[in-house]
């Protein structure tokens, strides 16, 4: 059975989906949320809730939530090299394509990167173009800017882009 929540953000309302094991999806929504009820207490919905919270007030900087999004093996590959960039960190589309094995893969490599259903706890923001400027992100592209200032404020990382 799958269970959708609401979760309230800074940069906007975000759905959750999940089932009893795993996060599906965590996704960012306009108005559905207000003609939507909230599912029962959830042990995936209440702890992706409580790391949010950590994340946005800047103490939690790798998310430890069950993960399990449907993709081909590849997407699955590219999400889970996602999950390796460090907090507050960037790396470029031909880093990513590098970092998966082969450089010519770049354009899958984006592809299967804007095919993410799990935004922030799956770092898709914290890929950016090769001339280190803001592109593609679902969520649009001043979500991608508020979290990486966001990373950058609380973190080690280098924020390079601009």
């Amino acid at each position: 059975m799958l269970y959708t929540s609401f979760y309230h953000s800074p940069v906007g309302v975000l759905r959750i989906k999940c089932d009893a094991i795993h996060l599906t999806a965590l996704e960012f929504v306009e108005d559905e949320y207000q003609n939507t009820k909230d599912f029962e207490a959830s042990p995936i919905r209440d702890n992706c809730r409580k790391q949010l919270d950590e994340y946005f007030k800047g103490s939690l900087q790798q998310f430890t939530i069950p993960l399990q999004q449907q993709g081909t093996d590849f997407q699955n590959r590219v999400w889970n090299k996602l999950c390796d960039i460090p907090y507050s960190d960037t790396i470029t589309y031909l880093e990513l394509a590098k970092r998966l094995g082969d450089p010519k893969c770049i354009r899958a490599a984006g592809t299967a990167n804007g095919k993410n259903n799990i935004a922030i706890i799956v770092p898709c923001h914290r890929v950016i173009g090769s001339n280190n400027k803001l592109v593609g992100y679902a969520g649009g592209l001043w979500r991608k800017q508020w979290l990486l200032e966001h990373e950058a404020k609380f973190g080690k990382g280098a924020l390079r882009l601009f």
